[in-house]
């Protein structure tokens, strides 16, 4: 049996291994306030796994539960060990969910979610995504015009010159680009959180 010491020691590795990238902000269920860590701590609370194992595929039930009674057999062992132990689980959950999308773990953090995230959930809440459409149409036709619009305007001197003809193309090539990703997001053809879209751009 370990000491507390040799726990503490254990865990901290760990974590601080983690911790220590820095993770993007796209990612929701890498924050500590997201729906995902809300999970494990309810789980701990209840000292029941059930709630986590929504969060994982089948596959990675399996693991998922070896770390759940590895965190409960050692968080009695004093508030070090069982924070340690807790981060430990919060850990272990979003990097299992993350892999399930095929997308990389890069820590956790403890910032809010970014506002259109916040906003989703608090629709979920209240039964009504009408604001989220609202919001996220707006955002979507803004940066569409103004990206169009510098297109257009760099068209009329494109042959001017090798110059105008260069500087035509970067700002086609990023309307297109954009427009393409609002598509295929949209079609359901994009990558999951933060896991780049798989299909090529023909730019």
């Amino acid at each position: 049996m370990f000491e507390k010491r040799h726990v503490l020691g254990l865990f901290a590795v760990f974590s601080l291994g983690l911790l220590a990238i820095p993770a993007p902000g796209f990612a929701h269920c890498d924050t500590l306030d997201g729906p995902v860590v809300m999970a494990a701590k309810q789980a701990l609370e209840k000292g029941d796994v059930t709630p986590v194992l929504k969060w994982v595929k089948k596959e990675q039930e399996g693991e998922m539960r070896e770390a759940f009674q590895k965190t409960m057999a050692v968080r009695t062992k004093g508030p070090e060990v069982k924070e340690l132990a807790d981060m430990y689980f919060f850990e272990t959950l979003v990097r299992i969910h993350r892999a399930s999308e095929g997308a990389p773990y890069t820590g956790l953090t403890k910032g809010p979610a970014e506002p259109i995230i916040a906003a989703v959930d608090k629709a979920l809440e209240k039964g009504s995504v009408d604001h989220v459409v609202k919001h996220v149409t707006t955002e979507v036709a803004k940066g569409i015009r103004e990206r169009f619009s510098k297109t257009a305007e760099l068209r009329k001197h494109s042959e001017d010159s090798v110059s105008a003809g260069r500087e035509y193309v970067e700002a086609y090539v990023e309307l297109t680009h954009y427009v393409e990703r609002l598509f295929n997001d949209a079609v359901g053809h994009s990558g999951a959180h933060g896991k780049p879209d798989e299909a090529g751009h023909r730019h």
